[in-house]
């Protein structure tokens, strides 16, 4: 995995650690779990356009 990939996905794990934090403390918000989503979504595009 090259240094940008691994960025991208240290930040969606980042990200869902904070969202899960946001959500348990504060409530749930659609929009910060629809985000987190779309950054899963590009990352895996990323892992899959780099390994091929």
């Amino acid at each position: 995995m090259p240094g940008s990939t691994k960025a991208m996905a240290g930040l969606t794990v980042g990200g869902l650690v904070t969202v899960t934090a946001y959500t348990v403390t504060i409530g749930s918000d659609g929009w910060l779990w629809f985000t987190w989503v779309v950054l899963m979504l590009m990352t895996i595009g990323t892992l899959v356009a780099r390994g091929t």
